[in-house]
């Protein structure tokens, strides 16, 4: 083309291609930086010759059974160093795994620079349900198009939070009238096993009034994903949802990721100004893979076998949820922690209760009486309740726990015949209104109980024992 011919727009574009192109290759170095496996023990490779670091992303190679197939490489993660090992551990379980195989840093085009694993964000993962990886487990197309993003995000100054001060309608009568929940609170849902949290936290899903819901099913057996997906989530549940599945069977830094994941994927919607509903089942799933890759790495064990390194994650996976800034998104979030043998005094329970701004608890003897949802109202309390709530709201609450509580505390009395009216005025009060205050506790799976039909109901179960 002369200097005197104009430029086409066609033939500009392809200047501007071709100058990415060469920016791209002029910063790849000459060379590629590797390692070699040294040692592999239980869950942890340890590699030599390589700087790479903490939570960092590698590949391993692996051997080919045959020349002219194309070589395999596994992916693993930084999880500790000592001296100049690096202990790695791998996403999937590795065969075939020889001393020697070489280690890459992912995504290393040479030199020292270490590539960042990143994973998919935004409006295109609604209805899907996707791995730790993000990679989908439906069946649907990919997701290499959309959006991408690495799981670390800088945390959000405490001082430039809003403030929970609004209630949100999560469908479940005994939780929007006597345990008010908050757009932006972080609530724990505390249960054993068989007692009914699946199926609460399914209603929740389906009822609970939020732009999008993100479901992050960590540790849980196969078949529950499945069965959470179908039969609790529902269409209508899942068309507004993301499900991030890391079963039990997947190795414990894949349940690590998941979590961080479901997270991460609530935090991006939070940031385009939505309302999430979060729901993490289970934190104590999250915990026992954090104790699995110490122990697995040499950390000490401090508190029931769990190292200290456990009780330093949960409170960063947990504080990444909540309220953004004013005029901003929010997370409101439930997280499951299983209490084993319905030990309230469980290490994870009891620190789960010191970071979430509230506790719903689930009694098997509610549960196994067909009482459900099994909530125990007397030993669950929302934090937050005080601050969204109106006086008249909150002394209802109040007069409806002190009359339950009252019976069931002379609930032995009762069943034996001790108790004869008229010696105690309050008592008679709880006795003669037990059987509604019951029924209001009572909720069926199929039946949303939206906020104000919770709050009437609540004045005309009391209505008459003023």
């Amino acid at each position: 083309m002369s200097a005197a011919t104009p430029a086409n727009p066609h033939h500009r574009r392809w200047q501007a291609s071709l100058h990415k192109v060469r920016a791209r290759i002029e910063t790849v170095p000459p060379f590629r930086a590797s390692g070699r496996v040294v040692r592999a023990t239980g869950m942890v490779i340890e590699a030599i010759g390589l700087q790479a670091p903490l939570g960092s992303a590698c590949r391993i190679e692996l051997p080919t059974p045959y020349r002219h197939e194309a070589t395999r490489h596994a992916e693993a993660q930084v999880v500790g160093f000592a001296g100049e090992r690096l202990f790695l551990m791998p996403l999937a379980e590795i065969t075939g795994l020889l001393p020697g195989a070489r280690v890459f840093p992912l995504g290393d085009g040479g030199g020292n620079g270490h590539g960042t694993r990143r994973f998919p964000l935004g409006d295109a993962l609604l209805g899907r349900v996707v791995d730790g990886n993000g990679e989908p487990l439906d069946g649907q197309p990919p997701l290499d198009e959309v959006p991408h993003a690495p799981l670390q995000t800088p945390p959000l100054n405490p001082l430039s939070r809003a403030p929970i001060e609004r209630q949100i309608d999560v469908g479940i009568r005994a939780i929007n009238a006597l345990l008010a929940v908050g757009r932006g609170q972080r609530m724990g849902l505390f249960a054993g096993s068989g007692v009914g949290k699946s199926v609460l936290l399914g209603m929740m899903a389906r009822f609970t009034r939020a732009d999008v819901i993100v479901v992050g099913l960590i540790g849980e057996r196969g078949r529950e994903v499945q069965d959470f997906i179908d039969n609790i989530l529902g269409p209508e549940g899942r068309r507004r949802a993301v499900v991030v599945a890391a079963p039990a069977d997947t190795s414990p830094l894949q349940r690590l990721q998941g979590a961080a994941y479901a997270t991460r994927l609530a935090e991006g919607f939070r940031d385009e100004g939505r309302d999430v509903l979060l729901i993490m089942d289970s934190l104590t799933r999250y915990a026992m893979a954090q104790r699995e890759i110490a122990l697995a790495i040499g950390e000490p064990p401090a508190t029931k076998g769990y190292p200290p390194s456990v009780f330093a994650k949960l409170p960063s996976l947990v504080e990444r949820a909540g309220n953004a800034e004013r005029g901003g998104g929010s997370i409101t979030a439930f997280y499951t922690v299983l209490t084993e043998g319905d030990d309230q005094q469980d290490p994870i329970a009891d620190s789960a209760r010191a970071i979430l701004d509230g506790h719903i608890v689930l009694s098997r003897e509610l549960a196994e009486a067909g009482h459900y949802p099994a909530i125990d109202i007397e030993t669950s309390i929302s934090r937050a309740m005080t601050a969204i709530v109106d006086d008249g709201q909150l002394q209802l609450a109040q007069r409806f726990k002190r009359l339950f509580s009252r019976y069931q505390r002379n609930r032995d009395l009762i069943s034996v015949g001790a108790y004869s009216p008229g010696h105690d005025p309050q008592l008679d009060e709880a006795v003669q209104c037990y059987p509604e205050l019951e029924a209001f506790l009572q909720q069926r799976i199929d039946d949303c109980a939206p906020l104000e039909a919770s709050h009437r109901r609540l004045a005309s179960t009391l209505g008459g024992t003023r």
